[in-house]
């Protein structure tokens, strides 16, 4: 069976071909970083980092770049809003994302630029596609004329006639309300740089196209991003970068969200759950299984009895893997993973099929031991371990040594934490507040902090 993807621009699954033979090129949109990442953000990159590992398993080089957009609207707010520099407040966040990126176990990319560093790219493709028709200079902002590019809105299926821009501020001079801001004039107070039509600093879409074509040329694999990036963004950068004259994307793949009571978790919404809160109450690499295990176009309706369920879940693969090792001694990982594995993830990245074969192998494996049959217990240790290191999930792959926080500990912590929370519940419920509150002062006597939100109590551990 050939390896296949969901291409979001022909709305089917396609076989993978890559343009290059033996080599894989992907670019992601990365982090935008006006402020630090939520789960929801990590899952993306997540997402890209197991399709990653499946490539290099199937035995491909690849190159894979994710941006860093360190300056737009949303960081020059934050700047704003917190009189602290863009560029602080850029960096600060960008630290963040990667920090969040390793705790998860997602392995560097090939190259991870910001768009402030590719000014004079920027500029060079707003020339050549002014030459050309495609856009205009006007009153010191450049736009792409839309009604030039007969495919635009291919990507999302719509038509121009029914397109409605939304008005951004400072974007004048447009000769049609539907075409979008490649550059924007500078204003008094704001980061700008100097270009033949006076300074200014980049919209959001032109950074990627740039990007993409320095780092990857004029054609490459697979383009992804959020499914919330289909329009405008991913439409403006198709219509840029071909109008330009490259090919761009053969595939457009597309993540599904992390969503909280049904609506997309965001930063705007106030929605969001840290990932730097996340991994001082669950052990990483739980996190990773339970972003990882939905297939890549599922929505994630995050709850705190789910990530449980994700952490019992994982929890048997582990005993497992622990009951052979103090068994039958250290088992290496087999050189394939079983056949029946390799066909759930060449369909389509299909890990919610191929994590099923893992856990028979663990029951399989787990009877073994019961029947004192140690030469199939190792076999099964094997396979499973081939087939977790594929998904970044082996626990015993040296990523994973001292990064879950001392931590065989932590999921008995929270085991009776949890048990005490129930305790305090019950109380609040027969309207005992009186112990309510002593359960509490003694959580943060023991130095936890204890946050009540309309989804049950919290805890993290005070620093």
């Amino acid at each position: 069976m050939s390896l296949r993807l969901y291409d979001t621009s022909t709305r089917q699954v396609r076989d993978f071909v890559p343009l290059v033979p033996g080599c894989v090129s992907m670019y992601l949109c990365g982090a935008t970083v006006q402020a630090a990442p939520h789960i929801g953000h990590i899952r993306s990159n997540l997402n890209f980092d197991v399709m990653r590992r499946w490539f290099l398993y199937r035995g491909y080089n690849v190159t894979f770049v994710r941006n860093v957009t360190d300056i737009d609207d949303k960081v020059i707010a934050k700047e704003r809003e917190l009189g602290t520099p863009w560029w602080q407040i850029a960096y600060e966040n960008e630290r963040a994302f990667n920090d969040g990126y390793s705790a998860l176990g997602c392995l560097p990319p090939s190259v991870e630029p910001r768009a402030t560093g590719h000014i004079p790219e920027m500029i060079e493709m707003m020339q050549h596609l002014i030459s050309k028709g495609h856009a205009y200079e006007s009153e010191g902002n450049v736009y792409f004329a839309v009604t030039t590019f007969p495919q635009y809105l291919g990507l999302s299926n719509q038509r121009l006639e029914n397109l409605l821009q939304p008005e951004s501020a400072g974007e004048t001079g447009k000769r049609d309300k539907r075409d979008f801001a490649m550059w924007k004039r500078a204003k008094e107070g704001e980061p700008s740089w100097d270009t033949p039509w006076g300074r200014g600093r980049p919209g959001w879409h032109l950074e990627c196209s740039a990007m993409a074509h320095k780092y990857l040329g004029k054609a490459f694999d697979i383009h992804g991003g959020g499914l919330d990036l289909i329009f405008p963004h991913h439409e403006n950068e198709i219509a840029q970068s071909k109008a330009f004259g490259d090919d761009f994307a053969n595939f457009w793949v597309h993540n599904a969200w992390v969503t909280m009571s049904g609506e997309k978790m965001s930063k705007s919404l106030g929605n969001s759950v840290l990932i730097s809160e996340m991994v001082q109450r669950w052990r990483p690499i739980v996190l990773r299984y339970y972003l990882a295990a939905p297939h890549y176009r599922s929505m994630i309706e995050y709850s705190e009895e789910s990530l449980r369920e994700a952490e019992t879940g994982f929890a048997r693969i582990e005993g497992f893997i622990q009951r052979v090792v103090e068994r039958c001694g250290a088992v290496d990982a087999a050189p394939e993973v079983p056949l029946a594995f390799a066909e759930a993830m060449d369909d389509d990245l299909g890990v919610p099929q191929a994590l099923a074969v893992v856990h028979t192998a663990v029951r399989q494996g787990n009877s073994a031991l019961t029947a004192d049959d140690k030469e199939n217990a190792v076999a099964r240790l094997a396979e499973v371990r081939a087939m977790l290191g594929v998904l970044g999930l082996d626990p015993l792959d040296e990523q994973w040594a001292g990064a879950d926080r001392g931590d065989d500990l932590h999921g008995v912590v929270d085991s009776l934490v949890q048990l005490v929370l129930e305790q305090r519940q019950a109380a609040r419920a027969r309207k005992d507040f009186a112990t309510s509150d002593a359960i509490r002062d003694q959580l943060t006597l023991a130095g936890l902090s204890i946050e009540d939100t309309p989804s049950g109590s919290r805890w993290t551990i005070n620093k």
